[in-house]
């Protein structure tokens, strides 16, 4: 007889909050949002932002390839994370799929310093929203998908003495 642990509990009751918030209206509006940033951004650097880049510095011009590749890279990491949603909504994948490290947002690492004042302000402007848009998302992957176990952190002595209780009672 195959018994289902309380890890096993704690990832169906969140399966089943995930499918419930995918389905939602506020889901809904953050996919909307999400897609349109990525298509903003992507018409964006692909025009006036190409034309933009070509009025720059030397200097300014690195810094502004070296930004926007950060920034098409997070668009696709948010763009990602909401189709992995969007599939569980639609039944083409279990909501049990979204705890795998693959499907998960790693944490945005802080802003070591600001972005130079000669970049394009509609750049910079993309990049804020970019960056509020993944600190929402991050947010609700985390809520969603951490386990129990990732969000307790485990004593190792105490742990090592509910084995030998357990071992010896």
């Amino acid at each position: 007889m195959n018994l289902i642990n309380d890890q096993q509990w704690a990832e169906v009751d969140r399966s089943a909050e995930a499918l419930k918030f995918t389905g939602s209206e506020l889901f809904q509006r953050l996919f909307r949002e999400g897609i349109e940033l990525v298509e903003e951004t992507a018409a964006y650097l692909d025009g006036d932002g190409r034309m933009e880049s070509r009025l720059l510095s030397r200097s300014a011009s690195l810094v502004y390839a070296s930004e926007s590749m950060k920034l098409t890279t997070r668009l696709m990491q948010i763009a990602s994370w909401l189709l992995v949603q969007r599939a569980i909504n639609e039944r083409n994948i279990d909501a049990t799929v979204a705890f795998e490290p693959r499907y998960r947002l790693a944490e945005r690492s802080p802003v070591s310093e600001p972005l130079p004042a000669d970049l394009p302000i509609a750049l910079v402007e993309a990049i804020l929203r970019a960056e509020r848009l993944y600190d929402r998302v991050y947010y609700l992957d985390q809520k969603m998908y951490v386990t129990i176990e990732e969000e307790t952190p485990v004593n190792g002595v105490l742990d090592q003495m509910e084995r030998l209780r357990a071992a010896f009672g």
